[in-house]
């Protein structure tokens, strides 16, 4: 199981890319802004310029990114609780332990591999 050690490096882990993520969902949110602001300061008809994307692709690609990260967050943060609980680092399929490494790439991990699969 989880020693005290190995809850205090999932504990750094989680800390550090909830920092990550904060400053990624700020750099996605300005991107979203300023492409909007863009788009309703011209009148460009994009959608009809074979040249490249057009600025809806571009919003709903940044969109879709922003989502994730987001939920990428609550997923963290839910991780960053459970890391206190007993039964963190426990398979909920298999009862085995999931891992350190596994948890380490992926705190919200709730099956080992073996039964993620």
């Amino acid at each position: 199981m989880l020693t005290s050690r190995d809850r205090r490096a999932l504990r750094s882990h989680v800390l550090a890319e909830l920092i990550r993520l904060d400053a990624q969902i700020e750099s996605l949110t300005g991107s979203f802004d300023d492409i909007v602001e863009a788009a309703t300061q011209s009148n460009v008809d994009d959608e009809h310029d074979p040249e490249g994307t057009t600025i809806a692709f571009e919003r709903q690609q940044v969109a879709a990114l922003l989502r994730q990260s987001q939920a990428d967050k609550v997923a963290m943060l839910a991780a960053r609780e459970r890391i206190e609980e007993p039964g963190y680092g426990v398979c909920e399929h298999c009862q085995g332990f999931i891992g350190l490494e596994r948890l380490l790439a992926l705190p919200s991990a709730t099956r080992c591999i073996a039964c993620a699969s």
